[in-house]
């Protein structure tokens, strides 16, 4: 059985989110997009901009897959200063409310154009583990939680690098606040971070949907694949090896030399797809 493929309209989340860029993803041949919700590409508090993308979904046949939740409140991705930035650990209960509401607030595209996933971090970059940031995600998490169950969308924690959000690092958050939450698997992420086959294998029971990209090792660089360090036929072994789990989901920066960076997306798709197909 052939695995899913899904664009994340992160590669081109510096330009406005338009239907025109909708019909191009579906003209590349990619059934379902996951959303990259940034507030300079789609403002959840825009209604016009949010209705006109409900009228186009309910008349094709392209699908919302996922919705990333907002890093940032403004739309300056968080240059408006450090206020801007949406961490759902921070400790101190007011300003972690404002946050809540904001991701709740991208939550509610769900009753205009409805889809499955809201994918979550669990800090930001670099954080470190600190027990007043485990608690306060763990009250987060559990709103955000039941407010998407209530519109048909169920929360994915993705690993990130930080000290929070190793896969290690996330099986002890859920196994210690009882959250029964599912995986976002962030293949570039767990290359950077314990390597691709480890951090696969903690997470594997829980994992529901991608993130695919590549990098050096070292930056989250977001690279189309094959760009990088990331040994993709091991992967693309790994990936392969739970069929109908979880769909093939890139998630790639808009860079210069790809002028054509859908249609980039669409080669880069079909390469990972003969790579996969080796090991079916």
């Amino acid at each position: 059985m052939p695995i899913e493929q899904v664009l994340s309209t992160h590669l081109f989340v510096r330009h406005r989110l338009t239907t025109v860029w909708l019909e191009r993803v579906w003209d590349a041949g990619f059934p379902a997009v996951e959303i990259f919700c940034a507030r300079q590409h789609i403002d959840y508090r825009d209604k016009a901009q949010i209705n006109e993308l409900g009228h186009w979904f309910h008349d094709s046949p392209l699908r919302m897959h996922s919705l990333h939740a907002p890093m940032y409140s403004d739309d300056v991705w968080g240059r408006s200063g450090p206020q801007a930035v949406i961490d759902i650990t921070e400790p101190v209960k007011a300003k972690r409310m404002s946050m809540v509401d904001e991701i709740k607030r991208a939550l509610e595209i769900a009753e205009v154009v409805p889809f499955r996933y809201l994918i979550q971090h669990l800090g930001v970059a670099g954080e470190e583990v600190d027990e007043r940031r485990f608690d306060s995600a763990f009250s987060s998490l559990d709103e955000i939680r039941v407010f998407g169950a209530q519109r048909g969308v169920e929360v994915l924690l993705e690993n990130i690098p930080n000290a929070l959000s190793t896969a290690s690092a996330l099986n002890a958050f859920l196994a210690q606040t009882h959250l029964n939450l599912n995986y976002c698997f962030d293949l570039g992420h767990a290359h950077m971070a314990g390597g691709v086959d480890a951090e696969f294998d903690l997470m594997k029971e829980r994992i529901r949907s991608t993130h695919l990209h590549d990098n050096d090792g070292e930056q989250d660089q977001h690279l189309f694949p094959l760009k990088g360090t990331v040994d993709w036929t091991r992967a693309m072994r790994l990936l392969s090896s739970r069929p109908g789990q979880y769909p093939l989901l890139l998630e790639l920066k808009e860079l210069p030399d790809h002028p054509h960076p859908i249609e980039d997306a669409r080669q880069a798709m079909d390469e990972l797809t003969r790579l996969s197909s080796n090991h079916e």
